[in-house]
């Protein structure tokens, strides 16, 4: 690292001190500068001091719930938070992900998957979405013109299907839930039960991107939450 380059400040909100030790180990290491909070309103505390460039937040504390701590966050800063959350908990995720929660980890956590969500969350935070051009390994998506290319070649995509690849795309690396897709794709006047129009059209994004739709190296399921664009670093 060059001495003139700022350490991203990661701010680490959990109860348990064995995680956050490992965590601040291992994050260090990458060349995080870290904080700790043990509790909720210490994390909020915390927060606003230091306005760190990232948040991993345990949605099981002590005083107030994680998705409280989420939520009061949300009122005043847009600092990506990743949230810690427990294995079959996909409603938990689910309510994480809308309320403003930029992606999540299921404990017990690969250290691996953790650096690469935290890598994801910090480049969202500092891109410019004045590009009009998105470029994720050999997909190319022009926004102005409504024009897709994968591997050099035209694909050609329904107004829906470009609309899904396209709110996916500039969430690249990310989970975006059926709720969000429904919202942003089908608008207002969509209800909860039409989330099969989003597996139908996946579906059909998937026969067009992927070699075997059967097994999808672009578009991949995060069970019973949504989807992810896997963005290659």
């Amino acid at each position: 690292m060059r001495m003139n380059e700022q350490k991203s400040c990661i701010l680490i909100v959990d109860d348990e001190q064995q995680i956050r030790r490992l965590l601040k180990v291992t994050l260090q290491a990458h060349q995080y500068a870290i904080h700790e909070a043990s509790t909720g309103e210490e994390g909020l505390q915390q927060a606003s001091l230091i306005c760190p460039d990232l948040i991993i937040l345990d949605l099981g504390l002590p005083d107030i719930t994680g998705m409280e701590v989420l939520q009061r966050m949300r009122s005043w800063s847009s600092v990506p938070i990743i949230v810690l959350t427990a294995k079959d908990q996909e409603e938990d995720k689910i309510t994480a992900l809308d309320s403003g929660a930029d992606d999540y980890v299921t404990k017990p956590f690969a250290m691996g998957e953790l650096v690469a969500r935290i890598r994801v969350a910090l480049r969202h935070a500092t891109q410019s979405i004045n590009d009009p051009i998105l470029r994720i390994g050999e997909l190319v998506i022009d926004l102005a013109q409504r024009i897709v290319e994968l591997n050099g070649e035209r694909i050609k995509l329904t107004p829906t299907e470009y609309d899904l690849l396209r709110i996916l795309a500039i969430n690249a690396g990310k989970v975006v839930t059926q709720r969000q897709l429904l919202q942003q794709v089908w608008g207002d006047h969509h209800n909860p039960s039409d989330s099969h129009y989003v597996r139908v059209y996946i579906g059909h994004l998937r026969k067009k991107l992927e070699e075997d739709s059967t097994q999808p190296q672009w578009i991949v399921t995060e069970p019973g939450v949504g989807y992810r664009l896997l963005s290659p670093d």
